[in-house]
This record gives structure tokens, C-alpha cells and sequence, in this order.
């Protein structure tokens, strides 16, 4: 089992020695996040990490790490392997099925318990990253990070002018940084994701990389729900690269929408079909929602070259 982190996750050894982080399935693809849970305590989806990197791809981003879905024999691959306090942990259900629950800091206990079907389980595999000795990253708060209170707000939700104040502290007051920034809440709006507290980059590259895009595992959670605060980067900072407009405008003008492009990409996945039907719609609809914050941004903007921002990813 993975140390740390809110939620289980196992890391899985292959034969020649490669490994995976496997996020297991916990309930069907049209289950929604629960109405009255908080960003900061909603369940964890294998199948958002899928669609996360095909979703990262298809924008032309391509700093998600590679994920594909994956059905696991509990029996073989996983009971069988399991030590210590992850062996205690597993169970048979009163239906009959393999369950086990692991150690972390939320739903980690019977009553949350991972179960197969009778002991075959769906979930997420992500390619494992470079070790930190052999290619050492750096971990960055979020400028717009969300406070993670129950009733606490951050003082981006409170100060309109709040990009500002960002745009005078390093990294974001030169190089590309604030632009990657731009780009993330993006891909955030996108997905519904609103868990997004720190970044990483690689060191070896300094303030010339953009940051890996990791831990996706609640966006795709409210299909029918479009959070516009996500967006507050774009917004309040009124920036975006040229060559992410362009890719934006591509999938709303056609041929190929957005939702086209990504049932596309991911009916190659094992797991196939990753995201329930809604989430596709959604996906065109907040893309429109995106292209109007940025017109209201260019009619206010001086010239329009001070919000598109003519910059390499």
C-alpha cells in the first residue's frame, strides 16, 4: 500500500521489475459526488485519473502522467501478494465478495470497504514517475489554492484584484509559470476538479518546466454542476496562451467536438466506456463557458494581445 494521501491507493510490481499506482474503482460511473460533502472529503474515482490524461492530451498539454484501466483477479494479484496490515484487512462480504479496506486517512474501514465482483476489481493504473534521486522534484502551493475549511474562504475568493498580488511573487512574475497556471484551471474547469492545493515541477529544468499535471481523482464528480470558481485564474488574471485558445476554438467550431475527441480516445481504454454520458455533455458546455470568460477579457482589454498570449507550452 501507498504511505500517505487521503484515500487508498496500492503500488503494484510487475515481473520485470516496472511499477504502477493502482487506484481501485469504489462505485459505478454514474454515481455523483454526494451533495453535502466538501471538495476536500469527496471519494476518489479511478475512472477521472483515465480521463484526466486523455483529457490532458487532447489540449495539447501533455503533462499528465500516462493512466489506463485495468481489471485485477483480488484472489491472484492481490490477496495472494498482500503483507502485514494490509493482508488483515481483507474480508469476505455478507454478498460473498473479496473486500479489503487498507490504512489512510479517509474511508479506509469496513463500512468504505474496496469490493470485487466476486474478486475481480476495476481500477486505475499510473505509470510510476522517475524516483526523487534520479530525477528530484519541486512541490509548489497553488496560488489559488482553496482554504480546505468548512467555513474558511482564501483570500482569492474574498479579492478580485488578488492576480495581482501573484503576479509580483516568484515564479509567476516571468517565464511561463503563470501561463501553465492558466492552463491547469483549465483542465480543472473541465473535469469539475476543485482539489488541486500544490503542484510539482521537476528541479533539473528550474522555473523553464511546466508543472505535472497529478491527482485527478475527483473531477468528473457533478456533470451537472459547472464550477465556476475553478476558472478563478483566468478570470481574475485575464491571460491565456494563444496556442491553448486555439485548441479550445478547434473543438468548438468542429469538425470534432471536444466529447467526440474524447469518447474517441478513450474507446481504446480496457475499461471502456471511462465516463458516464453526462460528463461528455458537459465537457462542450463548460468549454463554452471558457471561450466567453475569454471574450469578456478581450472586450475589456486595451489591446487584445495583452489577454492571448502568443507563448510555446
Amino acid at each position: 500500500q501507498k504511505e500517505g494521501g487521503t484515500q487508498l491507493k496500492l503500488i503494484i510490481e510487475f515481473a520485470d521489475g516496472g511499477h504502477a499506482l493502482f487506484k481501485p474503482m469504489r462505485f459505478p460511473r454514474e454515481q455523483q459526488t454526494l451533495k453535502n460533502h466538501f471538495y476536500f472529503t469527496d471519494f476518489e474515482r479511478h475512472n477521472a485519473e483515465i480521463a484526466a490524461f486523455h483529457l490532458d492530451r487532447l489540449l495539447g498539454f501533455r503533462r499528465a502522467v500516462p493512466i489506463v484501466g485495468r481489471n485485477l483477479n483480488m484472489t491472484r494479484e492481490l490477496y495472494a501478494l498482500a503483507q502485514g496490515d494490509l493482508l488483515k484487512t481483507f474480508f469476505i462480504s455478507p454478498d460473498g465478495n473479496l473486500c479489503f479496506h487498507g490504512k489512510c486517512s479517509y474511508y479506509c474501514d469496513t463500512a468504505h470497504a474496496i469490493c470485487g465482483n466476486p474478486d475481480m476489481l476495476e481500477g486505475s493504473f499510473a505509470i510510476f514517475l522517475p524516483g526523487k534521486e534520479a530525477a528530484p522534484r519541486k512541490v509548489w502551493r497553488h496560488p489559488w489554492r482553496r482554504s480546505y475549511h468548512k467555513r474558511r474562504k482564501a483570500q482569492w475568493e474574498v479579492d478580485d484584484d488578488y492576480c495581482e498580488l501573484v503576479k509580483e511573487v516568484h515564479p509567476y512574475n516571468e517565464g511561463r509559470r503563470l501561463l501553465d497556471i492558466m492552463d491547469m484551471s483549465i483542465l480543472d474547469f473541465l473535469m469539475g476538479n476543485m482539489d488541486r492545493h500544490h503542484y510539482e515541477t521537476f528541479k533539473m529544468f528550474g522555473n523553464n518546466s511546466s508543472p505535472i499535471h497529478l491527482d485527478h481523482g475527483r473531477g468528473f464528480g457533478k456533470p451537472y454542476h459547472d464550477e465556476i470558481s475553478i476558472l478563478a485564474p483566468l478570470y481574475q488574471c485575464c491571460l491565456i496562451r494563444h496556442s491553448t485558445l486555439s485548441t479550445l476554438l478547434r473543438f468548438h467550431t468542429g469538425p470534432q467536438h471536444l466529447s467526440e475527441a474524447m469518447r474517441a480516445s478513450m474507446s481504446v481504454d480496457p475499461i471502456n466506456p471511462i465516463l458516464w454520458e453526462p460528463h461528455m455533455v458537459a465537457l462542450d458546455r463548460r468549454l463554452n463557458i471558457i471561450l466567453q470568460i475569454v471574450r469578456e477579457c478581450v472586450e475589456k482589454a486595451q489591446d487584445p494581445l495583452h489577454v492571448i498570449i502568443n507563448d510555446f507550452h
